[in-house]
């Protein structure tokens, strides 16, 4: 039921996003340019009903915004979520296992030092294949007999991350000045830079994580009761943690490649949505997709629109909307159902 309401609510802010900037759109404008773009004809993309600043406005920089916007989203609800079952740890979510402070020094190389300094790879590749580093490491640090410990992945993940995030700030600072804005951007967060080509890989990698977590959320269910009861059930519980953690990294180094560091999200979301749904992973994973994307899609609205001209990086708003409520989260009833206070 909550799943259906969230559909309609996606599409108004999707709507309200791409009428939404310094050229005057209405929302019914930028239907009809989207309209007119999907179905190529319609009378009104040529008669003067729409103009061309209004069409480039609405399709090639308000539209990739939000999409962009909807799809980290729901990459990194859906990493927290993932992470959270796969360590049973409540306040695990995607940023402690270091794979965005790896994305902040391959980006931040880039940056301060130039391509060169990541073997020619441009912002968005040197911030993925820091990220992709980063999981390799974790993992090896994290495994123990062969097996991943969840205890190990989380305290090599936090050391880990705090190497890297020293490592970006020794960077920043003894970086030119011109440099410090773009480098403390990246990292706060922002999707003001979106393209449709920038859509493709987290897109891909949402569906495919999506595909795989709902085809395997019984064995999630079973891995809530423990690993000697989903062993008992037939689940590989070395093999699931292992896919787990490459699903987790996966959708946080695709998204924090092309829009920075985005907190709170993968921890807020997966909490509301069990807190409504109950923890049964068929009922809770797609709620935390469409939740997580209407988040941040409300998130980026208000971060372009609170303070004009200016813009609020993402991370602060979704950090200044995501702590008091998670602090109200705990004090609910339902924190039990929500797993806040286990």
């Amino acid at each position: 039921m909550a799943a259906l309401l969230l559909l309609p609510g996606l599409g108004a802010v999707l709507l309200v996003s791409a009428a939404t900037g310094p050229l005057a759109t209405t929302v019914h404008e930028s239907w009809l340019i989207m309209i007119g773009h999907l179905l190529p004809g319609m009378g009104w993309m040529g008669d003067g009903t729409i103009t061309v600043a209004q069409d480039q406005a609405v399709w090639n920089f308000r539209l990739p915004r939000a999409l962009l916007a909807g799809i980290a989203g729901a990459s990194l609800a859906l990493a927290g979520a993932l992470l959270q079952s796969n360590v049973r740890n409540p306040l695990a979510e995607p940023y402690i296992l270091g794979i965005s402070a790896g994305a902040g020094v391959g980006a931040v190389l880039a940056i301060v030092a130039g391509s060169t300094a990541v073997a020619g790879l441009g912002l968005n590749a040197a911030a993925f294949a820091g990220a992709t580093v980063a999981t390799v490491l974790v993992y090896l640090l994290a495994r123990q007999g062969g097996a991943i410990a969840p205890s190990r992945l989380i305290l090599a993940g936090v050391a880990l991350g705090s190497l890297l995030a020293a490592i970006t700030n020794f960077l920043t600072i003894s970086t030119e000045a011109q440099n410090v804005y773009s480098v403390l951007f990246f990292l706060l967060g922002s999707v003001s830079a979106a393209s449709y080509p920038q859509l493709v890989l987290p897109a891909l990698s949402l569906a495919a994580v999506v595909l795989y977590s709902m085809l395997r959320s019984r064995a999630l269910n079973a891995m809530l009761a423990g690993d000697e009861t989903a062993s008992a059930l037939g689940v590989n519980v070395p093999a699931m943690r292992r896919n787990l953690l490459l699903a987790t990294a996966l959708l946080t180094a695709t998204t924090v490649a092309v829009c920075g560091g985005i907190g709170f999200v993968g921890l807020v979301v997966p909490h509301a949505t069990r807190l409504l749904v109950g923890a049964d992973h068929r009922a809770t994973l797609p709620l935390t997709v469409l939740g997580g994307a209407f988040f941040l899609m409300v998130a980026d609205l208000l971060a372009r629109t609170i303070a004009q001209p200016a813009e609020i990086p993402l991370g602060i708003l979704t950090a200044a909307v995501g702590a008091p409520f998670f602090l109200w989260l705990m004090r609910t009833r339902g924190a039990t159902a929500a797993g806040v206070d286990q």
